[in-house]
């Protein structure tokens, strides 16, 4: 029995061939493979004394031959197949471990150079691997490290690997050649000024029992890479498996996280925060982003971006929450949340990263793309087009609003006071519905006065001002940028209300 040995990855490698070795298998290896096994007191054949050729155009060109290609694809089952490699002096390969050059972390690299990244494109790897994967009923394919043990114990048991197992890994190796393929194919159509084309590589994590309604089927897929603020890599400590609009609110929730530095909690339903808090402590945050909203939190998500302790799982006990959300937890928060059986608990990486990260939206036949919206401005004194100029606390206030509001479905307006949400407007088709929404919900909260309302697009029309100002909003903060904004700043004048223009919208669909 004979194994071709040719891998850049080399982890657990030499423990994988020593145990074929034991089992009385011959070892063909190349370049610097076989130096590492040589030198562990690993004996095995040289892939020139195998083919009768030496390595050539500096390592390019080594096991594209037909004493390799031909030991690896001949059907044992095809007598004329036997016959040939008899005549023409070929040994059959039964085992291949091959995986490639590291082409993906070579252009990550700061400063890569296209002939870099060009040295670094296998060509008989993968033609190897292809190989053994075509003939997946005669040869085991060998290419993540992870297989090792499991094979060499097929072997151990059974002298040879499973007709499912070979399979399996013959899927595997498709994979690897693919996912490595449109790497390359991504970078050098980049190079070569190509239209782009997008590759996408996700993992299945999980079945889902439906999707937004029990009609319609569903799955939850991760990135290769893990992120922080990710649903995908995070940890479920307690709770019922996770739904599709479970994931899709979480995640929301993650986002408006991610804009805090401050203590922060915020409660979501439907993708719309629906209570939101700063506090000095994550238990101050709690109990006011519980306040904003008591009746719209039922049945919703909560995440805060400190650990959560006892005093805030004691708060939350009594509700009926789907999800909590935090990057840690106290061992008594745990014990209190334990007794909500069906309470999905889960803990996220909050790290925070300047990294771009891209958001991907499928529509019938297509697939959007886009930056997701990470960006936070500052409202600064600066910003204010009226002549009433606003106060530190005013400011704070706008502060706050305008990073709410950003993730309110558009139209979309926060009104705001001391540092949490008081009322929501979210998804209206005009924006005096919205408004008229989130200012109904604060004076029905008992809040009249000292309002701050955020706006995440230009306001058209003076008429959302002159409805601001009969509910006590003293602060309105939007992008501007309307043809009328002369209007609405007039308006605002005469009103009394201090406006800031922050030169940037934040719409949310």
């Amino acid at each position: 029995m004979r194994a071709l040995v040719s891998v850049s990855d080399k982890t657990g490698l030499v423990e994988f061939v020593q145990g074929l070795v034991d089992l009385g298998w011959e070892i063909i290896a190349t370049g610097g493979t076989q130096k590492l096994l040589e030198s562990k007191g690993v004996k095995t054949i040289g892939i020139s004394e195998v083919t009768g050729f030496p390595e050539i155009c500096d390592g390019r060109v080594k096991t594209l031959h037909p004493k390799v290609h031909g030991g690896i694809l001949a059907r044992r089952d095809v007598p004329a197949h036997m016959e040939t490699l008899k005549e023409n002096g070929i040994q059959t390969i039964e085992l291949v471990c091959v995986n490639l050059y590291p082409f993906r972390q070579t252009i990550a690299k700061e400063g890569v150079t296209l002939e870099d990244a060009i040295e670094n494109i296998d060509i008989g790897g993968p033609s190897m691997v292809r190989s053994a994967a075509k003939n997946w009923k005669d040869v085991t394919i060998v290419c993540d490290p992870s297989d090792y043990s499991a094979v060499l114990e097929e072997l151990k048991a059974n002298g040879k690997t499973s007709d499912e197992t070979r399979l399996k890994l013959s899927a595997k190796a498709y994979t690897h050649t693919a996912e490595y393929d449109a790497c390359i194919a991504t970078y050098m159509r980049a190079q070569a000024g190509l239209p782009e084309k997008i590759f996408l590589e996700y993992d299945i994590k999980q079945g889902l029992r439906y999707g937004e309604n029990p009609h319609q089927s569903a799955k939850f897929y991760a990135a290769q890479e893990p992120a922080s603020y990710s649903l995908a890599f995070a940890k479920q400590i307690q709770g019922k498996e996770l739904s599709y609009n479970n994931i899709q609110d979480a995640n929301a929730a993650l986002n408006v996280l991610r804009d805090f530095k401050e203590p922060f909690c915020v409660a979501l339903k439907h993708m719309n925060p629906c209570g939101a808090a700063v506090g000095n402590t994550i238990e101050e945050a709690w109990q006011a982003a519980y306040e904003a909203d008591k009746v719209s939190i039922y049945g919703g998500i909560v995440g805060v971006n400190r650990e959560l302790t006892a005093e805030v799982a004691r708060g939350m006990k009594p509700i009926f929450l789907e999800i909590v959300i935090a990057p840690s937890y106290t061992p008594e928060a745990l014990e209190i949340l334990s007794s909500k059986k069906n309470l999905r608990v889960m803990q996220v990486d909050m790290t925070p990263s300047d990294a771009p990260i891209a958001q991907y939206i499928s529509v019938n036949g297509g697939l959007l793309s886009q930056q997701l919206d990470t960006q936070v401005e500052e409202v600064v004194p600066g910003m204010c087009v009226t002549e009433i100029k606003p106060t530190a606390a005013q400011l704070a206030d706008a502060n706050f609003g305008w990073k709410i509001v950003k993730h309110v479905k558009s139209n979309a307006i926060a009104v705001v006071r001391d540092n949490h949400t008081i009322g929501i407007g979210a998804g209206q088709t005009n924006r005096v519905g919205s408004a008229l929404i989130a200012l109904e919900e604060a004076k029905n909260a008992g809040f009249t006065s000292g309002l701050v309302l955020a706006s995440d697009g230009f306001l058209p029309f003076d008429d959302t001002v002159a409805l601001a100002a009969k509910y006590g909003v003293t602060t309105i903060v939007q992008p501007g940028g309307s043809i009328r904004d002369a209007d609405a700043i007039v308006k605002a004048d005469e009103l009394g209300i201090t406006m800031l223009f922050t030169g940037v919208r934040h719409f949310k669909h």
